[in-house]
């Protein structure tokens, strides 16, 4: 393992999120240490599901956060907020349109670019810390059937790029954004959310259960609710509904 202050490099592990919460649990991390592995091979997704990604191919990342009484108070916000960061991150590199699909996938032209999975640990209802994964393709082009809508920043761009260097700049600008947000109004991150939705005001399929469905997306609203609109208009929490292509 390399280290340099705040950002450590992992040659291989099972998941860097797991990695980072051993080090939180162990009493051995920093706020605002993250930890970058060039190859992981148990990463994990939204909703139970497996992150894959190619060995020194992407940019994959995991940063322990001790959150601010704004972020306790209202929880969706940070991950809101760190949803904007990496959308706006990866829209500068690829210089294109890119969106968040609902809670926090990053999508360029229908297709997944990336995603953040936040984990928490508490100490009785103490929320003490948010270990943000964060997993971005950057240079890989041949992907696995399961994820076979995904793209890159080389797919989109045509370029190498360093990934090391990538994180590390990901890595000043998360820190450097969070530090701003001990007075601002959550309606400014809500609204740059929104305007950034994927889909918003356009009509998708959705699957409740056994039911699939079709219904237009609306926005979503500051406890991290996606309101939709048909017949009649709906609520789904996080996790409550899949997306059908």
């Amino acid at each position: 393992m390399q280290q340099t202050e705040l950002f450590s490099i992992l040659d291989s592990v099972e998941s860097t999120n797991n990695y980072a919460m051993a080090q939180v649990h162990a009493g051995l991390a920093n706020n605002g240490q993250a930890w970058f592995a060039k190859e992981q091979w148990g990463g994990k997704g939204q909703r139970g599901k497996t992150w894959l990604s190619a060995k020194n191919e992407n940019i994959i990342l995991s940063i322990a956060i001790k959150p601010n009484k704004l972020f306790i108070s209202n929880p969706f916000s940070f991950s809101m907020i760190v949803a904007n960061i990496c959308r706006h991150f990866f829209a500068l590199k690829a210089n294109a349109e890119i969106k968040i699909k609902w809670p926090n996938d990053i999508y360029a032209n229908d297709r997944k670019a990336g995603g953040v999975l936040i984990e928490n640990s508490f100490k009785g209802k103490e929320w003490q810390w948010a270990v943000v994964g964060i997993g971005i393709n950057i240079n890989q082009t041949i992907f696995e059937k399961e994820i076979s809508n995904a793209t890159s920043l080389k797919l989109m761009t045509n370029k190498e790029t360093n990934t090391i260097t990538l994180a590390k700049q990901l890595h000043k600008l998360i820190i450097k954004e969070l530090s701003y947000y001990q007075n601002i109004c959550l309606k400014d991150v809500l609204e740059t959310y929104n305007n950034n939705l994927y889909k918003r005001k356009e009509t998708v399929t959705l699957k409740k259960d056994s039911a699939v469905f079709t219904t237009k997306i609306k926005a979503v609203n500051e406890y991290g609710i996606l309101i939709t609109e048909d017949v009649i208009e709906r609520e789904f929490v996080v996790g409550e509904v899949e997306w059908v292509r």
